[in-house]
């Protein structure tokens, strides 16, 4: 028990190198590692994560459950992944980022197996609760290492570059579960991805390594010159306080972290609610084929990937490393990309494949970039705190896109669906808007002090 205690404690700092030569060479090995290593990692979370999702026609033929029961799963998962970022924010700071998000990678695909093995709904409900919980391991070290080993200026780029991990990991999942399901039936397709994460648990074991400084590097922001955020300008004493007063003082009375969470719920109302439930919108209102509605509800993922690249490099390159305009400007597309979808008629599947696509484009830009902001909001040692919080409030919103929205849609059909989506993308613009020069005042009131 003790030697798996010292293994999750964050690695030692080891003596700072002092030839700048051999400084150069090993940071951009390891940014370069860092980054592949968590991208691929963070993908197959997703694999794990979306698997329920493309299965459900097949638990629908199978077993005979309708919308609201399926949307309760939706729910169970939404909410124990949303408490299980913000604790595992608060415990990812305090722990060693590689073997923290290893460990998760491989309990979510264990939970898979055990939600494959079972046909009840409460089981259905206890392994997918699980697999939420086991999800939350995935973001908050990711956040860590792009806090340690990338630096305020570049960090948007980067950040976006590791955030389409997931869009990949979203595209390839209905592809896997699909051909899964068609072969050997839904059980498989949700069996499948829990294997693949089994063994890409043990590749980030292998590929991770803690801070620059358990490398004997210098910290990233003394390294690049780079002092632009409040997790650039922390001092070591910030180790030394406990994760109760890091959660109060950098993140509760912080009203900007607020107001970021707050925009976080309604983004993900429309972003899972999207995500989740657009196959079967297509299969029933369009006439689809069951891979016809899997593959034009992919198209949500490609749209993302490009959404979160120039999100991230608009707000380096366009907004000097201001990430609220950027917001601002997605949250309006957002709008027009829902009564684009809304109202394409029946018939015209590359317009359907169009709005998809614009979907995602304009949702996950802010889905993105709202967590550099909370990152850049706070210092460096409650940086997976404030990104665990506003996570807890994404998916109490995703929770709402589950059996909330399922039941709306059951009632009132895929009109209330939308008219939720819409009054989501509204709310989210009007929060945004006041905070379009948030990064300049935060920048000079730390110049000030």
């Amino acid at each position: 028990m003790s030697y798996l205690i010292d293994l999750f404690k964050p690695a030692p700092h080891l003596p700072e190198i002092q030839d700048p030569a051999i400084v150069d060479k090993k940071y951009a090995y390891w940014r370069v590692r860092i980054l592949y290593s968590i991208c691929i990692g963070y993908a197959f979370y997703y694999l794990t994560r979306k698997s329920f999702t493309f299965a459900m026609p097949g638990i629908i033929a199978e077993l005979g459950y309708d919308k609201a029961e399926l949307g309760f799963l939706g729910s169970i998962f939404s909410i124990t992944y949303g408490i299980s970022k913000f604790t595992s924010g608060m415990m990812s700071d305090r722990s060693n980022p590689r073997y923290f998000m290893a460990l998760g990678l491989i309990l979510t695909g264990v939970a898979n197996l055990l939600f494959g093995l079972s046909s009840s709904l409460f089981l259905f409900a206890v392994f997918w609760g699980m697999n939420g919980w086991f999800q939350g391991f995935g973001a908050p070290p990711c956040v860590r290492f792009l806090t340690q080993w990338y630096s305020h200026g570049e960090r948007g780029s980067w950040w976006s570059t590791w955030a389409v991990s997931h869009n990949v990991g979203a595209f390839l999942t209905p592809w896997i579960v699909g051909y899964s399901m068609q072969h050997w039936g839904w059980r498989y397709g949700v069996y499948v991805p829990g294997i693949i994460c089994i063994f890409g648990g043990l590749f980030l074991i292998n590929r991770l390594r803690d801070s620059p400084q358990s490398m004997g590097l210098p910290a990233i922001s003394k390294y690049r010159n780079d002092y632009g955020d409040v997790a650039s300008v922390s001092s070591e004493e910030d180790q030394k306080h406990s994760a109760l007063r890091v959660l109060v003082d950098a993140v509760l009375t912080n009203k900007y972290i607020w107001m970021l969470s707050v925009a976080y719920f309604f983004i993900y109302v429309v972003r899972m609610g999207v995500g989740d439930w657009t196959a079967l919108y297509l299969l029933e209102t369009k006439g689809y084929s069951t891979i016809g509605a899997n593959g034009t509800a992919s198209l949500f993922e490609v749209g993302g990937f490009f959404g979160i690249l120039f999100a991230g490099w608009s707000s380096d390159r366009l907004f000097g490393a201001r990430r609220a305009p950027i917001n601002i400007l997605f949250s309006v597309a957002i709008l027009l990309a829902i009564f684009f979808f809304w109202y394409v008629p029946e018939g015209y599947p590359m317009l359907d494949s169009i709005a998809v696509f614009g979907l995602g484009f304009s949702v996950f830009g802010p889905q993105m970039l709202i967590g550099v902001a909370a990152a850049e909001l706070v210092h460096q040692e409650a940086v997976a705190t404030s990104n665990g919080f506003i996570s807890l409030m994404a998916y109490l919103g995703a929770a709402v896109a589950g059996y909330p929205l399922g039941k709306i849609t059951q009632v009132y059909g895929w009109y209330g669906f939308f008219v939720s989506l819409v009054i989501s993308g509204i709310l989210t613009f009007l929060i945004l808007l006041p905070m379009w020069n948030l990064a300049e005042s935060k920048i000079e009131s730390q110049k000030q002090g």
